[in-house]
């Protein structure tokens, strides 16, 4: 198999902080599960990964009636550093990666959402500290300037309204079309 593309690490990193979950005993495995509503996003995924994926998307009946359409990789050596950088205390953080316009275009696509002319990411699963890591990757890698706003109990990044523009410029190429909606007009 070799080791993992640009891309590939790319998605995977991006999926990670969105949805993405892994797994490991001796090796890692990625798994990637969404609502059947997007199932084009998760045939997508499965495309840039199909060399580490032993079976492709299947559907999968969940709770409340919710259908998922999910797929893992297979366990294997290549995912192992990823994981071990995002798994810590047995939980998912956030370590200090570097976040590629691919990156953040995943991230956007699973946890983005906008409000009128704000943009948000919807980091509420990271604790505080994960979260102002966040704040600082987007500011020290790309100059987008985001603070944190509260969710009712919860926080998560809101891009302020000036740097709108530069996290359009950056996602907008590598969005899949389904997912213009998140982006103010």
């Amino acid at each position: 198999m070799g080791s993992l593309s640009e891309v590939q690490q790319s998605l995977i990193i991006g999926t990670l902080l969105g949805d993405g979950a892994m797994r490991c005993k001796t090796n890692a495995l990625l798994e990637i599960n969404h609502s059947i509503h997007q199932k084009s996003y998760v045939d997508w995924k499965f495309q840039l990964l199909a060399g580490l994926v032993g079976t492709p998307p299947r559907k999968r009946d969940g709770n409340g009636g919710r259908i998922a359409y999910r797929f893992t990789t297979l366990s294997v050596p290549e995912l192992t550093p990823t994981f071990r950088l995002f798994y810590r205390n047995g939980g998912k953080h956030v370590p200090n990666v570097e976040l590629t316009p691919l990156a953040l275009a995943v991230w956007f696509m699973d946890d983005g959402s906008r409000s009128r002319s704000a943009v948000y990411l919807n980091t509420q699963q990271f604790d505080i500290d994960c979260q102002v890591l966040l704040l600082s990757i987007l500011w020290q890698q790309w100059g987008i300037e985001s603070t944190l706003n509260r969710d009712r109990s919860y926080w998560r990044i809101r891009v302020r309204t000036g740097s709108v523009m530069r996290l359009t410029k950056l996602v907008g190429p590598h969005l899949l079309p389904e997912f213009s909606y998140k982006l103010p007009q």
